[in-house]
């Protein structure tokens, strides 16, 4: 039913949330009315629809609305709702090809009917039975290529709304009705001395202008979803499941959790799951953006969408369908490919009350006409409404804000750069103050050894690697780690230590051949009297001013090593700090650690600001702090420390290696958590509101400058009247021109 599910519970309801695929709609003033009529629904809480991804999600209380409820209230005013089928983006799909297609046979047979029409009309008024001509080829033109335009206006009438179906069905109908009546009856106008005029090219060419305007623009709002389209294609449709010992293909949907799969060289991993037998190497670029495969052995997690290589290996199933990965990151494009920027908000409510107006305008502009029109009041009159019908049409409005988003958001995704909504996007590009966490943001995270100086003689140093090896393997503390996988890089092998003890707060010791050893910190050696000499201090206290903890390894007499430990800074930091710098964007940095670790980072990426030992609600304080000064805040971080912080803050942005958390409450996610990509998508935020921008003055503009046109204002000057066919395609190039200018944004350097 939907990719999009959440519950919320209340007290005597259950509330869900689902978004639905949208058939039928034409243009904005359509999604305005289907969620008019989705809010009014029994048991709807909220409602929201985006013209530009066809998708409606809904709030409702399931014990007073069911899907098909939904379907027919929207049903009921000539749309449709895909509800209770396996895979909805699947029928949409579908629809909208056979939507396409059927755009496609209308425009070329209305194109094909509609030329001699405008052929006669233009040249060859005067010839034998011409009206009688053109009126039998531009009928079908009308009522059968054109039926849709006057059904839905019908539909839209009964509830009492309209939309861009409502002034062509009125405009082109009326001019066909007009000319019908002046074929049959021209006396009733030479009585009057005055010519029977006809429009049947105009009513024709309406249809046909309009026919080829979807068309265009039907084609290229698929380009905008093209982002989705490719991640959707990283999941195979099959897969071979072990059941019972035996290997069968099944449907990507049918994989349940705990199931055996089997993955082959050179193919994508189907879902979520934890290597069982077997070895291979994986390309987790799409992922993780490092263009190194990793090895995946036994007990390895791999992800859905991945490529694996030459090897070939068994995995359990551990998370499928809309639990992936791959399915979270499809699912965070969708959203904020269909949600709404805060102008586009204004733009629905002004393309809600648009039609009427038009309306309104055309009835003025007749009334006016046949008032101060003269002899051919009448003619002037009916020609002029019907081309202010024609010519303002609300499709390059409805378009403007959604199309930049969708491209915008694709572009993004292409980047590494997963944006939840549309109103991050928006405001992005007025940051001018950054916080940055530390820890996995600026660094690494993770702990590696950077030196290790030894105080003893190098023949010796084999057997003191291999116990300060077997030691460390038995450590629990976080940073042992780093030692281990440092001396498992030089092939040391462990041995048996005796006698092993965790010391809380200071370190860890062992016995080897009666020889009891000591690892911890400065404090460990002084209570067991272990000798640290001058050298040995500075040694320790300039790897300590590098930002790095140091670790000592002694016997029970002397120091036999010192170990230095840094959670290594990522090459690209310094560089991005610098480009935000540069952008005018005040940086800071917060971390829990301390003042001299903190200082010594701050200085290497050169941060000028920072502060230290700060704890999780501390950093959101800071953040409220610069809010309060003006400040239009993003903050950057990856743990689920930062997630207080990032809520707060006004554009949120976490790494893509970090916490689950700390990614559900962040609005945009960095996947490849690379700061540069911070700047990328600050310019990308410039582009795609300087599109919208655009997008909004061209379709204000046009309506303000073809409207006044098309109602005659410049006949008392030039005796200058608009022909409702050009009108038409005025009002179909307006929406292509828009939606034009957004995917330009597709081809922009960011």
């Amino acid at each position: 039913m939907s990719v999009d599910s959440l519950t919320i519970k209340n007290k005597n309801a259950k509330v869900v949330r689902n978004t639905f695929p949208v058939l039928e709609m034409t243009c904005a003033a359509c999604a305005v009315s289907v969620e008019s009529m989705l809010k009014s629904a029994p048991g709807v809480q909220n409602a929201g629809v985006n013209f530009a991804n066809q998708s409606a999600w809904v709030e409702y209380d399931e014990h007073l609305a069911k899907p098909v409820d939904l379907q027919n209230a929207v049903r009921s005013i000539g749309y449709d709702l895909v509800v209770d089928v396996e895979d909805p983006q699947a029928v949409k799909e579908e629809a909208q090809r056979k939507h396409y297609e059927e755009i496609k046979n209308r425009t070329i047979w209305s194109s094909i009917l509609a030329f001699p029409v405008v052929i006669l009309g233009m040249f060859f008024m005067d010839l034998p039975y011409a009206t009688y001509i053109s009126m039998i080829l531009s009928a079908p033109v009308v009522f059968y290529l054109g039926r849709n335009f006057f059904i839905n206006a019908w539909k839209q009438a009964k509830h009492g709304k309209a939309n861009m179906d409502t002034l062509v069905a009125l405009s082109t109908g009326i001019a066909f009705l007009f000319s019908a009546f002046n074929t049959f009856f021209p006396e009733f106008w030479h009585a009057r001395g005055l010519h029977a005029h006809v429009y049947y090219e105009a009513a024709a060419v309406v249809i046909a202008f309009i026919s080829l305007g979807k068309l265009l623009e039907e084609r290229a709002k698929s380009n905008t979803s093209s982002a989705i389209k490719k991640l959707m294609g990283l999941q195979p449709k099959t897969v071979r499941v072990i059941v019972d010992g035996h290997e069968q293909e099944l449907s990507i949907s049918q994989v349940k959790v705990g199931n055996t799969l089997i993955v082959r060289p050179g193919e994508r991993i189907p879902v979520d799951g934890m290597v069982t037998s077997g070895s291979s190497f994986v390309d987790e670029s799409m992922i993780s953006g490092e263009p190194i495969p990793v090895e995946k052995k036994s007990g390895d997690r791999i992800f859905a969408g991945t490529v694996n290589q030459k090897g070939s290996f068994q995995f359990e199933a551990k998370k499928v369908g809309g639990d992936t990965i791959l399915a979270h990151i499809i699912k965070m494009v969708q959203e904020a490919q269909g949600s709404k920027a805060p102008v586009q908000k204004l733009v629905d409510k002004i393309a809600g009350i648009f039609v009427p107006v038009v309306i309104g305008i055309a009835i003025v502009t007749f009334i006016t006409w046949m008032i101060a029109g003269g002899g051919n009041a009448f003619t002037h009159a009916l020609l002029t409404s019907v081309t202010v019908l024609v010519i303002a049409c609300p499709c390059a409005l409805g378009l403007a804000t959604p199309t930049a988003i969708m491209v915008g958001v694709g572009k993004g995704a292409e980047n590494n750069i997963l944006i939840k909504d549309a109103e991050s996007l928006e405001l992005a590009h007025r940051v001018n103050a950054i916080i940055l966490d530390k820890t996995g943001t600026i660094t690494e995270g993770k702990p590696i050894v950077t030196d290790i100086v030894w105080k003893v003689e190098s023949e010796d140093q084999s057997i003191y690697k291999k116990i300060l090896f077997a030691l460390e393997a038995k450590s629990e503390h976080p940073l042992a780690d780093a030692v281990v996988n440092k001396l498992k890089e030089e092939n040391i092998q462990s041995i048996v230590i005796e006698k092993f003890e965790s010391l809380t707060a200071r370190g860890v010791k062992g016995s080897h051949l009666n020889t009891t050893y000591f690892i911890g910190n400065r404090k460990l050696m002084d209570e067991n009297g272990i000798n640290v000499s001058a050298a040995i201090a500075d040694s320790a206290s300039k790897f300590q001013a590098e930002a790095k903890t140091v670790v000592y390894f002694s016997d029970d007499k002397n120091i036999l090593a010192i170990v230095a430990i840094a959670d290594k800074v990522k090459v690209t930091s310094a560089a991005a700090i610098r480009s935000l710098q540069e952008k005018g964007v005040d940086v800071y940095m917060l971390t829990g650690d301390n003042e001299q670790t903190a200082k010594a980072v701050a200085a290497q990426v050169g941060v000028k600001q920072y502060r230290a030992e700060v704890l999780p609600n501390d950093k959101a304080s800071f953040v409220k702090q610069l809010q309060q000064n003006g400040k239009i805040v993003a903050m950057v971080g990856d743990g689920i420390n930062d997630s207080q912080a990032l809520a707060q803050a006004d554009v949120s942005i976490a790494m893509g290696k970090g916490s689950d958390i700390a990614m559900d409450v962040a609005k945009m996610t960095l996947i490849t958590s690379d700061l540069q990509l911070i700047t990328k998508a600050l310019n990308l935020s410039i582009k795609t509101v300087r599109g919208i921008r655009q997008n909004l003055f061209w379709a204000f503009i046009y309506n303000v400058i073809g409207i006044p046109l098309a109602a005659g204002v410049l006949y008392p000057v030039n005796g200058f009247l608009l022909d409702p066919m050009i009108a038409g395609a005025a009002m179909a190039l307006s929406s292509v021109s828009v939606v034009g200018n957004s995917l330009r944004l597709k081809a922009v350097k960011l």
